[in-house]
């Protein structure tokens, strides 16, 4: 057994598919209700992000659009360090409402950075749809509009999170062992 086959081994199973099946069902028609006559642009926040944009947008059936964001502050790390810029849009950002799409809410310094680069741009409106809100204390900037699923304060991974650049490709979402 690898070190990771060991990692996930050792890890706690917190969300099944079918839950986060039915959290996207429940995402999707808060943000029909919201943006259905708006033609939003939807920026997929690279990487981790990937797998809720990929099983979110075929639920949306309006009109918008998808580029993508990247911007990360964990690399291949378990713990975050400086916001690293690597894309940003191509899709004009001005006069448009902007929907971020997160994989997870964790101390929000990323999304904060996020949403100030779409107003800066010109964004109408700039809100965030994420799978996971990380319950923790010592967050910045506002939270999301639309969240998924909580998970504790521990190291999660799977559904395009992961550990070490490995596991993002799980369709479920696990927690590390507390040590």
């Amino acid at each position: 057994m690898t070190e990771y086959e060991a990692i996930l081994a050792q890890s706690e199973l917190l969300y099944s598919m079918h839950d986060i099946n039915q959290a996207m069902d429940q995402l999707a028609h808060h943000l029909f209700k919201e943006y259905a006559d708006k033609n939003p642009l939807m920026l997929c926040v690279m990487n981790g992000a990937v797998m809720t944009a990929g099983h979110l947008l075929p639920r949306l059936t309006f009109k918008m659009e998808l580029d993508y964001i990247h911007a990360s502050r964990y690399g291949d790390k378990t713990v975050g360090g400086d916001l690293l810029w690597r894309a940003e849009p191509n899709t004009e950002i001005n006069n448009r409402h902007v929907v971020l799409i997160e994989d997870i809410y964790d101390e929000g310094i990323t999304v904060t950075a996020l949403r100030d680069y779409c107003s800066h741009a010109g964004a109408l409106s700039v809100r965030c749809v994420t799978l996971l809100d990380k319950q923790r204390d010592q967050k910045v900037g506002p939270p999301p509009e639309y969240v998924g699923l909580t998970v504790p304060d521990r190291y999660v991974f799977g559904f395009g999170l992961d550990v070490e650049g490995y596991w993002r490709n799980l369709p479920a979402i696990y927690a590390l062992k507390e040590s």
